[in-house]
Parts: structure tokens; sequence; C-alpha cells
């Protein structure tokens, strides 16, 4: 629960300093923790970090959006926001540490072809959960089964 008193205790900060842009992006996380506190599903660490790493998702995704239809000051808001909830996440993995981690997996499973990317990649997802990006993930899977 140490996550949700440092929301509360930013959200204070960021109230008395004024930031606007950082007091929604924190609302929003405070919104999504209390959710999963509700939720059938319960409030694990793992729940938190998949929560955050979806925030974190959409509002980029929504971002590109706005610059394909030239909404550059939407889009940097939405930047803005991700920015502020990819702070409270576990440090990401560089794609050359989850290029070296995947390398393992494969060498560990034996996988040699593109047929194995479904067993390599459900490997690496759960190893790699709120580690690294699942898109690079299958990225490089794809690239070193190819090979």
């Amino acid at each position: 629960m140490a996550l949700e008193e440092k929301i509360n205790a930013d959200i204070k900060s960021a109230m008395l300093a004024k930031e606007a842009a950082k007091l929604e992006a924190l609302r929003a996380v405070k919104s999504a923790i209390l959710l999963l506190k509700t939720s059938s599903e319960g409030y694990t660490d793992e729940s938190e970090t998949k929560a955050l790493q979806k925030m974190v998702k959409q509002r980029k995704e929504t971002a590109d959006v706005y610059k394909t239809q030239n909404r550059e000051d939407l889009a940097e808001v939405e930047l803005s926001q991700a920015a502020v909830i990819e702070a409270y996440l576990p440090k990401q993995m560089t794609e050359d540490e989850t290029r070296a981690e995947v390398a393992k997996i494969i060498a560990t499973l034996g996988a040699s072809s593109p047929a194995d990317m479904g067993k390599v990649m459900g490997v690496a997802s759960k190893q790699l959960a709120g580690k690294a990006d699942g898109k690079i993930i299958s990225t490089i899977v794809k690239e070193l089964l190819s090979k």
C-alpha cells in the first residue's frame, strides 16, 4: 500500500505547487488504485503495476492520435501525464537487457524456429512482466527465432 500513500502525498504537494497537469495524472492513478481495491480480482502489487502500465500505454496511444490530427497541444498534455505515471512504475529494462533475457529463455527452451514463438512468448511474458514492454519482447523474439 506504499504506492497509495505516496500518491496521496504527491497529490497534496502538486496541489500546493499548483501543478495542474501533474495533479490530473496523479488523480487518475489514485482512481485506478481505488478501482483495483474494490474489484473482484483483488489488489496486488502485480495488478497495480499492470494498471499503471495500461494507463501509460493509453496516454501514449492517445498522444499518437493527436499528433496525426496535428493537435500537438493535446498530445503534449497526454505525454506529460504518461511521464508522471511512469515515475511510479518499476524501472524498465533496456532493449539490450531484454534481448539478453530473451536469448537465455530461447536457449533454455531449446527453441530454434519461428514455430516456437508462442512457447517462448509465454515464458518471456511471464518472466519479464512489468520489466519490459510486450511489443519489444515480441519483436526481439521474432528477430532471434528467424535467424
